[in-house]
């Protein structure tokens, strides 16, 4: 798609570099606050809404890939608003439990992302974009299937830097061999350790 979309509500460099070093010629800032006379940016400032956001070029990230286009995948990654607490960080799961959990499509609507919404409110939304979508959920399950051959207020959002130590376990393979628990809700695969990954 040539770009990125993130929320930036309390963006910091330090948090999310690559994401705060993004924004400059070229981003777009939108329901962000300004200080008039400074011209800096406050992302800490939700006085009108909790939902701003930067669009940028994918070339604004050192990593990215100028094709586009990779091989065919070896991992899925489902991202999620758990903001209850029901799902682990990274689990393994079988191709059948991929389907179900990209057709139930679990999230969490919260503060800034739906007009009434004050505090997080557990919601399904099928294949994790259900106003999108122009099929029945089921076909996009399907084109799945083929390529795969606790409370809210406890605890904190997971941060940029431990998600990433998540997705590098799963694509260097290192996931493979990290000690393993079934989970008893799901019955997927949930790792107890991985490397960079607070227990």
């Amino acid at each position: 798609e040539g770009g990125c979309y993130a929320k930036t509500i309390n963006l910091a460099e330090e948090s999310e570099p690559e994401i705060f070093r993004a924004i400059r010629r070229d981003a777009l800032l939108e329901n962000v606050a300004v200080d008039p006379d400074s011209r800096v940016v406050d992302f800490t400032n939700t006085e009108k809404t909790e939902n701003g956001r930067v669009s940028y070029p994918i070339d604004h990230i050192p990593n990215f890939q100028p094709e586009s286009v990779g091989t065919h995948p070896k991992s899925i990654f489902f991202l999620t608003c758990d903001a209850f607490g029901v799902l682990p960080p990274v689990s393994k799961l079988t191709p059948e439990q991929a389907m179900y959990h990209f057709l139930s499509g679990y999230t969490a609507k919260v503060a800034g992302t739906e007009r009434g919404v004050k505090e997080p409110e557990a919601t399904f939304s099928a294949c994790f974009g259900s106003p999108f979508l122009t099929l029945h959920p089921t076909r996009y399950a399907d084109l799945l299937r083929q390529k795969l051959g606790g409370a809210y207020g406890v605890g904190k959002r997971m941060s940029i830097k431990a998600t990433r130590a998540c997705i590098n376990s799963v694509l260097d393979g290192s996931i493979a061999s990290a000690p393993m628990r079934t989970d008893e809700r799901f019955g997927f695969e949930v790792p107890t350790q991985l490397p960079g990954v607070p227990s």
